[in-house]
């Protein structure tokens, strides 16, 4: 039940903001209100809802402050994964990884995007880092969906290409160029999504 009430919200399918009834999401999900109510004060410790006693819950609404901090944990997080992935894994993990060269007829960007992002992480071998990181990377995909004009007029393709050009750096285990190019490429996500939060987002 955690888990699909985490996609969720991570999906904007429950909106940032939005109130949240133990005995309408029971309904929902077709389960009783434990489960739920068990879900929700998980979901409260990784900071997605805030739980109001006598009123219920609350999908926590996006802040500039934590786009941000949630990027700059990305930029110290995913180059360290991606140090270990040139460091450790074989070459044949590192090959593995070209599926992500071109962008799957059918699919979402902001999926293949999210297992790009996630499939270095875990390349590194390190559970624990990939772990973290892994969250992060999901819980971007938030702030993007909410943010309509990080979406609207972008070209897949670019991001596809430099995708691309992340992946030539990491197999040939260049770990200077590829920290280097992975943290522009974070921190130009990071700018979109702020120009974009900023017209909407508390902030703080």
């Amino acid at each position: 039940m955690y888990e699909l009430i985490r996609r969720d919200i991570l999906t904007c399918a429950f909106a940032p903001g939005e109130q949240l009834r133990e005995q309408d999401m029971a309904e929902q999900y077709a389960t009783s209100r434990q489960p739920i109510r068990d879900a929700l004060l998980r979901l409260e410790r990784e900071h997605l809802v805030t739980v109001a006693p006598r009123q219920g819950y609350q999908v926590n609404p996006i802040s500039l402050a934590d786009a941000q901090d949630l990027f700059r944990f990305r930029l110290a997080i995913e180059p360290a994964c991606a140090t270990e992935a040139i460091e450790r894994a074989d070459d044949a993990t590192l090959a593995e990884l070209d599926r992500f060269r071109t962008l799957p007829e059918g699919t979402a960007f902001t999926d293949y995007n999210r297992e790009f992002h996630s499939a270095i992480a875990r390349a590194s071998g390190n559970k624990r880092m990939s772990i973290v990181a892994c969250d992060l990377i999901a819980q971007a995909d938030r702030l993007v969906l909410v943010s309509l004009g990080t979406i609207k007029g972008r070209d897949p393709a670019v991001l596809v290409a430099e995708h691309g050009a992340i992946l030539d750096l990491l197999q040939q285990r260049d770990v200077r160029a590829t920290r280097k190019l992975l943290k522009a490429h974070i921190s130009q996500a990071e700018k979109r999504v702020i120009a974009a939060l900023s017209r909407s987002a508390i902030r703080s």
